[in-house]
């Protein structure tokens, strides 16, 4: 009997150190720095920056990609990364935004994936990493890119007024996403090459947008603007696509915040920017939800399907973050890109045991038009596909971080 009771007490503590040792293992696991977790003492920037180096050991296969391509969804990426190594000072951040360069652009300077004749202002995106590999570096490979990049924009299509058409494939056409896309590269060009002589043409680009893009009523902006009307998502007597699409929205408003960042202080545009940053802004805060996040539908958050959405949640929060640090918002908007990030970190990541970081509720693409035809319609927004981790929230996800130094 005493035999048996003995076994029983040492059966159940061989039991409890069982159980604590697994529990120490759990605990600890994802604050390992082996090379295989992600430490979760360090912040929300490098933890994703991490994850991302994990999943994707070569900058190009972001986004899934098997082979190099030259795309907005890696420029944005990298640009985070890139700001990153400025913070840390870790080499391997640098190397990571070098390697995705070396990937896609040849020792001379070609961009063998990138179509010159195809017009599309999303390929000048990828160009605002450049820069500082240039200046680090001084490989003219780099500066050559650039400036066969710049040379799109001098013949790129053009509305009756001087405004970037989106695309060759979409004529006429201006959208929200094309103004992140050009703006923040051009600025730094011809600022940088050019002593400043196309901010004008930088700013005219903005001054089209908020003449035909804004609705009186909320003070949003619409996602696309038709200015031959014939499309058929595009109002008769406006242009403008039927909805608010808070993705677009980002866009928009983080081609501000950095196209802002190469207009001197003296430049009779600059004002005129961030008076767009602030009335944009306003708008887009009424719509903050209660969560610190904002629907994929802008404006639409009681209304059947729609979604809290990760992409416009964690730009807003960027630009809002960016915008009040640079002194073109006030603080409370400071205060707002907190509750948005905070809002992001309890409803919409999830951290793994291995402490890789995932972002959840991000639409993976929208627009307009096209094949299959994409009408702008609420129901068309909201049930487009979702990804996690998609590049179009983890970039700005790491930037948002560095702002607010999270």
């Amino acid at each position: 009997m005493q035999n048996s009771n003995f076994r029983h007490l040492l059966l159940g503590f061989s039991m409890m150190i069982i159980l604590f040792t697994v529990s120490c293992t759990a605990t600890n696991v994802s604050t390992k720095s082996d090379g295989t977790s992600i430490p979760t003492d360090k912040k929300w920037s490098e933890r994703m920056a991490l994850t991302l180096m994990k999943q994707y050991p070569q900058a190009y296969q972001l986004d899934d990609k098997t082979e190099p391509k030259w795309d907005y969804v890696h420029g944005l990426v990298m640009t985070g990364f890139e700001k990153l190594y400025k913070k840390t000072k870790d080499q391997k951040y640098y190397d990571y935004v070098k390697g995705y360069a070396d990937a896609t652009i040849d020792e001379n300077g070609k961009i063998p994936s990138y179509k010159f004749e195809n017009y599309n202002i999303d390929m000048i995106e990828a160009g605002n990493i450049l820069f500082d590999l240039y200046d680090k570096t001084k490989e003219q490979k780099y500066l050559t890119a650039m400036q066969t990049l710049r040379s799109q924009l001098e013949t790129h299509p053009r509305t009756t007024e001087g405004g970037f058409w989106h695309k060759k494939i979409y004529p006429n056409q201006m959208w929200l996403d094309g103004l992140f896309m050009g703006a923040p590269f051009y600025a730094h060009y011809t600022s940088k090459f050019e002593g400043g002589k196309n901010l004008n043409d930088v700013a005219l680009q903005f001054e089209i947008i908020q003449k035909h893009l804004v609705d009186p009523k909320t003070g949003l902006l619409f996602h696309g603007w038709d200015e031959s009307r014939k499309m058929d998502w595009a109002n008769k007597q406006t242009g403008t696509s039927p909805n608010f699409w808070s993705r677009s929205l980002g866009w928009y408003t983080m081609a501000l915040v950095d196209a802002l960042d190469y207009f001197p202080k003296d430049h009779p545009k600059r004002a005129e920017l961030i008076s767009y940053l602030n009335s944009t802004s306003k708008a887009i805060a009424k719509y903050q939800d209660p969560t610190g996040l904002w629907y994929q539908v802008t404006d639409k958050g009681n209304q059947g399907g729609n979604y809290l959405e990760a992409t416009g949640s964690a730009m807003f929060v960027y630009a809002f973050a960016k915008g009040a640090n640079k002194g073109y918002l006030s603080k409370e908007y400071k205060n707002l890109a907190v509750k948005g990030f905070d809002g992001l970190i309890k409803n919409l990541v999830k951290v793994s045991p291995d402490g890789s970081v995932t972002i959840t509720e991000a639409c993976a693409v929208a627009g307009l038009g096209g094949t299959p035809y994409r009408d702008g319609s609420f129901e068309y927004y909201v049930n487009e596909k979702k990804k996690d981790n998609d590049p179009k929230a983890t970039g700005p996800f790491i930037l948002a971080a560095l702002e607010l130094n999270k």
